[in-house]
């Protein structure tokens, strides 16, 4: 018998970090290859990390909200010596080859490459303050690692800071929230009070914040801090990058969907379409894909290092997604060549992959031109900021009756509003506004472009 070690690969082109989200296993299982170890959250995606060995768990070496650099140890496996060496593990997009000595400077990875660190073995990081399992003998079945005492990731910081164990604090905010004054009242040796539910002045239920989810106003700290790592600090320093390096414009008008809204509701009456799920985002997106074709100008970055504008003619349709872990933007790969019902296919596999919040780092690269959809909200428009590397974004709103004149009588129409947020850099305003009404043309009548195209 032999004990290997699982370290932490590269899971995304260059990330360094990522967060322990849940084991799959626990001390005392025998696993076999590629087999399901443990879900982490990196800066991009939640990943799901197979098992280069076959063998039994002998040691857990982080808790969950544990954040762990790159090549740090995961998790110990017992193997069978006289085995044959496992083959490289697979990741849920592609088998990659197997993870390299650290010593190497550039390295295979589960997904992607990444640069070697040889002072990574030293390091290591708890951003949080759930302890570290313990390792049992190996053949003591254990249960999996408790979740960390329910507390704010302040409340956390201050207890590591000073010695204190939340395990064997007893929280009094709501529902056994651990607050900082029950810290607090620990470190002076005053007894912790007994728990006390001020009075309820606003919604009982949690909120989704950043992907962070906020206590309700009456029970929530007076002041709370978030940290800004995973998904947060991927979109906050994006969108920082893209308001300071691109100048932003915009455009937009207000379009007579009536026409897309009947030819919605008269397929989804086909037998055929019956497991389709058609939506206003579908058209939306194949007029995206339309005006492409028709101004590829739009379909552009501005490349400052190599002062280039630099063209596409494939269209890698970035979606906007709200997921529980924040914004993210995964895209459709050659969006442009597919019809209505394969787009429509495409944009639910890409949202349900994204609240899942199992979108590979691979379907967040190479984004051309971007939808954001702010209908569900029930809200009428919205002026967005680009993604990176990208020239164009558009914005659609909900489609709601509204008056509107028609032949010069007032009637009552399905409306919506489209915005279009561009660089300046390299799309003019004459451009964009061509590019817009390319798209409200499309939504008043797609018919027959859907047929032409």
């Amino acid at each position: 018998m032999s004990r290997e070690v699982f370290l932490l690969p590269d899971v995304g082109e260059g990330l360094v970090e990522a967060e322990i989200v849940s084991w799959k296993v626990a001390v005392g299982d025998a696993v076999v290859l590629n087999q399901p170890l443990v879900d982490v959250e990196t800066a991009k995606a939640t990943v799901e990390l197979p098992s280069p060995f076959a063998g039994t768990v002998v040691e857990l070496h982080h808790a969950v909200g544990d954040v762990v650099e790159v090549h740090q140890p995961l998790v110990s496996i017992e193997t069978d010596a006289s085995a044959p060496a496992p083959a490289p593990a697979a990741t849920p997009a592609e088998a990659s080859p197997a993870v390299e000595p650290i010593e190497q400077t550039r390295e295979a990875v589960l997904v992607g490459y990444g640069v070697g660190d040889e002072g990574a073995a030293t390091r290591t990081r708890r951003r949080r303050g759930a302890p570290a399992p313990v390792a049992p003998a190996p053949v003591a079945r254990e249960a999996a690692p408790a979740l960390a005492p329910r507390s704010t990731p302040p409340v956390r910081l201050y207890a590591k800071q000073h010695g204190i164990d939340l395990a064997g604090v007893r929280g009094t905010g709501r529902d056994g929230l651990i607050t900082r004054a029950d810290v607090e009242a620990l470190l002076v040796g005053a007894p912790t009070p007994a728990p006390s539910r001020p009075p309820v002045t606003g919604p009982a239920t949690p909120t989704r914040f950043v992907g962070h989810d906020l206590a309700p106003w009456a029970s929530g700290p007076e002041v709370e801090r978030i940290p800004v790592r995973g998904v947060l600090r991927s979109m906050a320093e994006a969108m920082t990058q893209s308001a300071f390096s691109a100048p932003h414009a915009a455009v937009w008008v207000r379009v007579d969907a009536t026409r897309t809204m009947e030819l919605l509701a008269s397929l989804k009456e086909r037998p055929a379409l019956a497991g389709v799920r058609l939506s206003p985002l579908a058209i939306v997106a194949m007029a995206v894909c339309d005006a492409a074709r028709h101004f590829p100008g739009v379909n552009s970055s501005f490349d400052a290092d190599q002062s280039e504008v630099v063209v596409r003619r494939v269209v890698n349709l970035g979606i906007a997604a709200d997921t529980p872990r924040g914004l993210i933007v995964p895209n459709v790969k050659g969006a442009d060549r597919l019809d209505l019902v394969g787009m429509a296919r495409a944009l639910n596999a890409l949202v349900d992959t994204a609240r899942a919040g199992t979108t590979a780092p691979n379907d967040m690269l190479g984004t051309t031109i971007t939808i954001t959809n702010v209908g569900p909200f029930n809200v009428d428009a919205a002026v967005p900021i680009l993604p990176p590397g990208t020239g164009a974004i558009v914005a659609v709103g909900r489609v709601a009756p509204a008056p509107w004149v028609l032949d010069g009588a007032v009637v009552v129409r399905q409306v919506t509003e489209l915005a279009m947020s561009f660089d300046h850099r390299q799309v003019d305003g004459a451009l964009a506004s061509r590019v817009l009404r390319h798209i409200a043309d499309y939504l008043e009548d797609p018919g027959p472009r859907l047929i032409a195209g």
